[in-house]
């Protein structure tokens, strides 16, 4: 029986390696990779092409909503399963929008997971939060976590990446992750955006 290929984008080893443990024990699931950052796993994917990616929206280099939609551009046929800690809607309807088959939060059972592979595989769409929460209207206030609001307030006062880094004494690289997070949790494109509906919601 052929075997279902898997390959893992996730920057945090324990899920890489819990997935990994989960799914190589299955006799129909082969896992034949693992990447920690966007440019690394569409190296690999140069040289091999598996049936279903799982992909962290949270990635050191570019989000995983991106990565979605550059994989599904260059390599159609590949069904991609985002992986994630958020249930918020912004996340859900950007990644499907972008390609993916499927959304599963970091904390699903094994049965979740494999439930998630069999109907991605049949062409389905699989999502382990509820329906309830993917249409909530565009009026809720997102959920954002305290590092995000110290880093929101930061740039409705005017600070680059380079000094909310400073101030928070975190690199760069991490502040800009947190700035399209929130970018993509408020569901706009640019920072005026973002602090004018952060004004609205009196979060700054």
């Amino acid at each position: 029986m052929r075997k279902t290929r898997i390959f893992i984008v996730d920057d945090h080893p324990l899920v890489s390696e819990g997935l990994y443990n989960i799914l190589n024990r299955e006799d129909h699931i082969e896992v034949i990779g693992s990447a920690i950052h966007a440019k690394e796993a569409l190296g690999f994917l140069k040289s091999q092409q598996p049936d279903i990616v799982f992909l962290d929206i949270n990635l050191p280099d570019i989000s995983g909503i991106e990565l979605c939609k550059k994989i599904k551009q260059e390599y159609p046929n590949i069904k991609c399963i985002a992986l994630s800690t958020f249930s918020e809607s912004s996340y859900i309807s950007r990644m499907i929008e972008n390609g993916a088959s499927g959304y599963l939060l970091k904390n699903s059972s094994k049965e979740e997971i494999l439930n998630a592979i069999q109907q991605v595989e049949q062409g389905g769409l699989y999502l382990n939060v509820s329906m309830e929460t993917l249409s909530k209207g565009q009026n809720k206030i997102p959920f954002i976590t305290r590092r995000e609001k110290e880093v929101l307030q930061c740039i409705a006062d005017g600070l680059t990446n380079q000094q909310i880094g400073d101030k928070l004494f975190v690199s760069v690289t991490t502040i800009n992750t947190h700035r399209k997070n929130l970018l993509t949790k408020f569901e706009v494109n640019n920072t005026a955006a973002l602090i004018k509906l952060a004004i609205q919601h009196q979060l700054i």
